[in-house]
């Protein structure tokens, strides 16, 4: 996965837990560079703000249920690649 802005900040992809965290970091990048504030998405996905704290806190399992409805409510879409940890990410910029 590959994080924008501030998550890319000691985020490293082979430790445990990571991509929960960087699945987060993602959100809440998104959710900056679209104006989306905490309130908002807790309307939008009908919980509370508590709820959503939770969620964006990186340290809970984030389920893919979860991941789907924080989407939706966000009106924005997942794109996921796999690939061998030794592949540059030069080779996949320029399959781009």
């Amino acid at each position: 996965m590959r994080l924008r802005g501030d998550a890319t900040r000691g985020y490293r992809e082979d430790e445990p837990g990571n991509l929960a965290s960087g699945v987060c970091d993602e959100i809440t990048w998104f959710m900056r560079e679209h104006k989306i504030s905490r309130a908002d998405l807790a309307h939008a996905m009908g919980v509370s703000p508590g709820r959503v704290s939770q969620i964006l806190s990186g340290d809970e399992n984030l389920t893919l249920r979860t991941l789907s409805s924080v989407v939706t409510a966000l009106g924005a879409k997942v794109e996921l690649t796999l690939r061998p940890v030794e592949e540059p990410d030069e080779f996949l910029d320029e399959m781009v």
